[in-house]
Formats: C-alpha cells, sequence, structure tokens
C-alpha cells in the first residue's frame, strides 16, 4: 500500500506481530515493521494516512519491553503514517499523553506535509491530523557503487562550515532548480570551488528535519539555520530537489556519494540538546505526546515545567537509555547508512549533565567511548551551553575535538590590537596545548576557528564594532553584543582607500594565523570572498539574500580568494605547520640548540619573561623547525620540512624584524605577505638583515640555502 487510496476495509488489513527491533518503520523489500517506544503509553494506535487523507487506525496489540510493534505485509515505502498514544495526561507529573494528537515517529526517515500553526497543535483534545506533517516510510536501498570514506587525519584536514541553502540559492552555473538543495551543493562548480580552495571537509548546518518556527512566520521570517530539529534520522525535506519524501534521502545519499568521490568528508552539525516542541504552551509533535517524561528534563518538584539549558524551552533527557538509544542509533544511521564521516555537536554540554552539573563521564560519553562505529569517526564538540557551569572548552574526553572558543577570541584581540596577549596568543598558535594535552589528546583536538556561521562574517569583522541586527525584528536586541570587532575606522561601508586596504590586511591576518596555527582549522562559507552580512551577527531568521552566498564576490574580491588557496596551499605542503603531536621547545638532538620550536622578539633575539609580560604585546616572531618533528608519517618514515619564522605585527606602524643569528639559518626568503592582495612575495633576506614587516600584517619567511 503506497500512499494512495484509504483502506475501504481496515479489519481486512493483514497486520502480524512484528518485532521490537528495529525502531521506526523498516521496509525490508516485502512489508514494513512498525514499532515505537512508550512506557507510560495504555494504548498504542498506527495511524495509516491516506492521499485524500482519510486516516486507517491500526491497534497495536504487541508490546516488549514498553516498545510497541506490528509488521504490515502489504505496506511498502510512500506511505505516509503517524502515531495516536493513549494515556494519561498530567503535566503536573510530567505526563502529556493526547490520543487527539497524530504524533510523528521519533525514528522517522522522512517527513511530508507542513505545520500550519493551527491550536490543535497545543490545544489538549483537538485532533492535529490535519495540521502537522506526517511520517513517510522510505526504501532503504541506494547503490552506493565504489563509495568509500575519506578518512582523513585530523592535522590533515581544513573544515568548511556551510549551509546547505545558502552557500548554493544564487550559484549562477547551478540549474535553479536545483539551488538550495542538496543535488546543488553537490554539482561540480561548488565541488570544484572546494577543491580549487584546498577543502578537505565539509561541515553541514543542520540538515536534520527542522520545524518553522510559527513565530517567526508571522514575522514574514522563516528559520534559517535549522537549529530546531524534530527528526534526527531524516533529512530536511526542504532542501531536496525533488519533493518527494523518499527521494529525498537518496538525493542526500548521492550528494555525500560526489563529495566522497572527490575526496572531500561530510560533516553534520547535529542538534541532540533539544526538539522543536518548546516550553510546556510548546506544540505536540512528537516526544511530548508519546513519553513526555522520558524524552525530556524536567525540573524537579514542578513537573509540568521543562529544564532549559538550551534556551530553547526544553532538553533533551539524555539520562534516560531509551533517549539515549534514539541518539546512539540516529548517529550510527547517518554513520552506516548515509555514509557521513562526523558530527558537531550543538551545545554539546547539554549532553553531558546527568544532574545540573556538567559530567565530562557522563553516559552520553561512555556509550559513544564504547561504540565500534560512532567512536571510528569525527567527533566535534561545541563545549558549552546557557546553563551554569556550561563552558567546558577542554574538557572533553579523548575522542573528542572541540571548536576552541578560547583561541576565536586571542586571535581577535590581538589583530585588534588588544595589549598584553603575546603568551595566550602563543598558546592558541601552537595548539592549545594547556586545553588538550592532559587528556591525550593531540593538537588536532582544538578545531580552530575565528569565524562560524553565529556571529559576523569576517569581512563584517573588519567593518563593524557594533552588531545591526535590526532586520530580525527584536530591536537589535538579540545576537551577541560582545565580538571583538574592529571597524579600522569607520563603521560599515565606505570608500575611503586606506581604511578598504586595512581590513583586507586584517581579513589575510586572520585566514593566515588560522590556516597556519596547529591545530584543525575550520572557515565559514564565503570568508574566503568577502561575504557581508551588512553588520548582522544572527542570521539565524534571515532566509535572504542577507545571509545567502554572492557568488559575483568571486570576481569582486578574486585577490582575497587567491590568498585562501595559497595559505591553504601552504598549510598543505608543509607539515610543520600541522603537526601531530604539540612542540616540546627542547633541543631535537643533544648537544644542538636548535629546537623544534623558539619564540623570538622583533630584534631576533629569544623571548626573555619581560618579552613576554610586555604592555606593549604586539609583536613576536616564531621560528618553526622542519627538522624537529618528532612523529613520522603513515609508513613510519621520519618527516622532514623546511624551517620557517612567523613575524607578526599587530601594532598600527611598521616594525623592524631581524632575523636570527645563523644557527638557525642563514638566509631566508618571504613566502607569505599579508600586506599584499595575493600574499605573494619575493623579497629575501639573510642571517642578522632586518626586513621591514608593514603596520598590521604578518610576514611567513622560509629557511633557504645559501
Amino acid at each position: 500500500m503506497a500512499q494512495s487510496e484509504p483502506v475501504s476495509d481496515p479489519a481486512a488489513l493483514a497486520v502480524w506481530p512484528g518485532s521490537a527491533y528495529p525502531l521506526g518503520a523498516t521496509y525490508d523489500g516485502a512489508g514494513t515493521n512498525f514499532s515505537v517506544f512508550s512506557e507510560i503509553a495504555d494504548a498504542v494506535e498506527l495511524c495509516l494516512i491516506a492521499k485524500d487523507g482519510v486516516e486507517t487506525r491500526v491497534p497495536i496489540a504487541e508490546v516488549d519491553g514498553f516498545v510497541w510493534h506490528c509488521y504490515l505485509p502489504t505496506v511498502g515505502p510512500g506511505t505516509h503514517y503517524g502515531w495516536r498514544i493513549h494515556g494519561p495526561f498530567e503535566p503536573e507529573n510530567g505526563h502529556r499523553c493526547d490520543p487527539s494528537k497524530l504524533l510523528l515517529d521519533p525514528y522517522g526517515k522522512a517527513f511530508d506535509g507542513e505545520f500550519d500553526g493551527d491550536p490543535s497543535l497545543t490545544t489538549y483534545g483537538l485532533d492535529s491530523l490535519h495540521h502537522t506533517m506526517s511520517t513517510v516510510v522510505i526504501n532503504p536501498f541506494f547503490d552506493w557503487q565504489s563509495d568509500r570514506a575519506p578518512k582523513r587525519p585530523y592535522n590533515e584536514t581544513v573544515i568548511y562550515e556551510a549551509h546547505v541553502k545558502g552557500l548554493t540559492a544564487t550559484h549562477p552555473d547551478i540549474p535553479e532548480e536545483l539551488r538550495g538543495t542538496y543535488a546543488g551543493l553537490a554539482h561540480p562548480v561548488v565541488i570544484e570551488h572546494l577543491k580549487s580552495l584546498g577543502i578537505t571537509a565539509i561541515e553541514l548546518m543542520p540538515v536534520h528535519q527542522f520545524l518553522q518556527d510559527q513565530m517567526l512566520i508571522d514575522q514574514g521570517l522563516r528559520n534559517y539555520w535549522g537549529y530546531n530539529t524534530f527528526g534526527f534520522l531524516a533529512p530536511h525535506n526542504e532542501y531536496a530537489s525533488a519533493r518527494k519524501p523518499g527521494a529525498t534521502v537518496s538525493e542526500f545519499k548521492a550528494m555525500v556519494r560526489a563529495f566522497h568521490a572527490e575526496g572531500i568528508e561530510v560533516i553534520l552539525d547535529v542538534v541532540y540538546n533539544h526538539t522543536a516542541e518548546g516550553n510546556h504552551n510548546g506544540p505536540t509533535l512528537a516526544f511530548r505526546g508519546i513519553d513526555n517524561a522520558a524524552y525530556y528534563r524536567l525540573v524537579d518538584g514542578d513537573l509540568a515545567m521543562y529544564m532549559d539549558y538550551t534556551g530553547t524551552g526544553n532538553s533533551l533527557n539524555a539520562r534516560h537509555p531509551h533517549t539515549l538509544q534514539l541518539i546512539m542509533d540516529s548517529l550510527r544511521y547517518w554513520i552506516l547508512e548515509m555514509h557521513v564521516d562526523g558530527f558537531r555537536f550543538d551545545l554539546a554540554s547539554t549532553l553531558a549533565r546527568e544532574l545540573h552539573d556538567v559530567d565530562r563521564l557522563s553516559a552520553f560519553f561512555d556509550l559513544v567511548q564504547q561504540d565500534p562505529v560512532v567512536s571510528q569517526v569525527k567527533l566535534i564538540a561545541e563545549p558549552w551551553d546557557v546553563g551554569e557551569g556550561g563552558y567546558q572548552v577542554g574538557n572533553f574526553p579523548g575522542l573528542w575535538t572541540e571548536w576552541n572558543g578560547k583561541y576565536r577570541d586571542t586571535v581577535r584581540d590581538f589583530w585588534r590590537g588588544e595589549p598584553a596577549t603575546l603568551g595566550e596568543f602563543a598558546s592558541r598558535l601552537t595548539g592549545s596545548s594547556d586545553l588538550y594535552e592532559a587528556t591525550g589528546r593531540r593538537p588536532g583536538a582544538s578545531i580552530n576557528f575565528v569565524i562560524a556561521h553565529d556571529g559576523f562574517t569576517l569581512r563584517d569583522l573588519v567593518s563593524y564594532n557594533e552588531k545591526h541586527n535590526e532586520a530580525n525584528g527584536e530591536d537589535n536586541n538579540d545576537g551577541e553584543s560582545h565580538n571583538r570587532s574592529w571597524n579600522c575606522g569607520v563603521e560599515g561601508p565606505t570608500d575611503d582607500p586606506e581604511i578598504l586596504d586595512l581590513r583586507g590586511r586584517q581579513s589575510r591576518n586572520i585566514l593566515a594565523t588560522l590556516l597556519l596555527s596547529q591545530g584543525t582549522p575550520m572557515i565559514a562559507h564565503g570568508d574566503e570572498i568577502g561575504r557581508t552580512q551588512q553588520g548582522n551577527n544572527n542570521v539565524y531568521c534571515q532566509d535572504s539574500e542577507l545571509s545567502w552566498m554572492d557568488w559575483s564576490l568571486v570576481e569582486t574580491n578574486a585577490d582575497l580568494l587567491e590568498f585562501t588557496r595559497n595559505v591553504i596551499t601552504l598549510r598543505r605542503k608543509h607539515p610543520v605547520f600541522r603537526r601531530r603531536r604539540f612542540f616540546e621547545g627542547k633541543p631535537i638532538r643533544s648537544g644542538d640548540q636548535t629546537r623544534d620550536i623558539a619564540w623570538l622578539t622583533p630584534a631576533g633575539e629569544e623571548m626573555t619573561l619581560e618579552d613576554w609580560d610586555s604592555g606593549f604585546g604586539k609583536a613576536l616572531a616564531v621560528y618553526l623547525n622542519g627538522e624537529g618533528i618528532p612523529e613520522p608519517n603513515y609508513r613510519g618514515e621520519r618527516v622532514v620540512d623546511d624551517s620557517f619564522i612567523l613575524c607578526f605585527n599587530a601594532h598600527s606602524d611598521e616594525l623592524q624584524f631581524e632575523a636570527p643569528d645563523s644557527v638557525y639559518g642563514s638566509h631566508w626568503e618571504v613566502v607569505l605577505d599579508t600586506s599584499l592582495p595575493t600574499g605573494l612575495s619575493d623579497a629575501t633576506l639573510a642571517a642578522d638583515e632586518a626586513i621591514t614587516v608593514p603596520a598590521r600584517s604578518l610576514l611567513v619567511l622560509r629557511r633557504t640555502a645559501p
């Protein structure tokens, strides 16, 4: 039975017992097994929805371990369905069952329809059948051909954070019907852009099925970012070019296959910390009506209310075994069935909350540690939430990497000229060993970023002192107010050539610092071509040209694009910029005074404690010894590279930097100069000679033979 005609005689519908596992709807080529967990239910009905909206209810007689299940031998892909749960409606006791609600399957792999904001979604006793989405049975079979996961190590990874629609919505070479879709993202022109940059992994903002907030719709806005998910096993249907629910899954798989064919990994930004059902006044879509107390963290002493560590109204109850199972089953599904290569966990500290405190050894992390599938992909934490004690940078377990918020803040402060940040800057530049080494992690555990989706773009970071979020309709009260940004002298757009030149240098300084730091770099889509959001640092609700990629900037800012390519190429060619282990600062051979790393003053002398504590704190150099790399390559061979000196000048005036004495090398060439539009230079100098480093710029020197 595909979704076409209603069942004229429900009694004649063949219903077999089926099995409790796997949860959700599973088509096996002949029929479909249905199962759903609810510990609180008194009775459960499976509802089959025909094309004309007529509903056939199938009472579920089989229940094992609170999992209700049946097998329908005549039901296959394309069938629309939902659940009705009979049980107590006692909010004061944490229970919110309401059989008048057609509920989505928490394990649904595709969804169809839309929520129309009808009162039935939030009011007890009103039937929501024609006002909510339905879950759709999918065909799981797909020809993956010769697909293989790239499995690129962190020290060879360059991440590109992107939005499925935002990246492709205006690209002139993508067919209009494919713009903003998974197929558009996999179009050869997009993949070629990423490959030409040197990108090795694309990190997609939420693609799990999410809800369009009625409040935003009423204001003529939309939930653009998608951090309002409810379908943890389903790709968001609005990003499919073929608006057929089953085709959404196949299109997503084809996108992953296309990226893998070019050696690019696919990482998903996942939101397991809350759902789209919101607080106690929110809609009943799935979890709330199936087993509210199992799926959500409720307030002790007031079970009608929800704990909110996320600022979205609720927090998923990662302490409950079935909620944990849902998260783990979702992760395994995206790895095994959808072939993705890793995950970035939104507000990951929420998942670690066993009681109220963040616990690094919580049940969720224990499960990930021992899981033979999930433990083998890239696991990236956003190591904070909005609850007390939620800022946990550096405190995640050994398998995990983390968005390094301290790296972002330090690099922003250094280049805008904040004083006395040299020690912190040096630590962030070399992989943040103070944060990660104690847990046995390597520099790759630091996901270095200066720009992400949440906040200013790179161009706006150097163009605005203040946020300009008026378009969001919240009187500019939303979004972060402390951005560590600097407009270089004028707020917003300007024709002043000196300010434009300074902004260009600052953009290049930040990109070069990011891409030449130890750790795993992440750049945000469009920063390589100077994308702007006109000072809006919170475009979560702006599904428009304000937030989309402006591809005309490829020509307008061609130099910045070429600069970014040049720096990524420099990183890729030279392992000294992407070491697998932390620097030790010791001589590399007995009796040899040449260290694997040395910090130098502009005069070419080694930094002293007084230099580190200097109130000036706006200039230093670092020597990276290409012969001091201790770790072998994957074949066990010794890694030897060129040696480099990086000269940082965040001062408002040019400074003279002297090459250190000949123990470090006698001749040097400039391989990168951020004062130049593409960064390329042919300048040279010898030991004890001086070179001028322009105001607010970075020079990279490579040791050469005499």
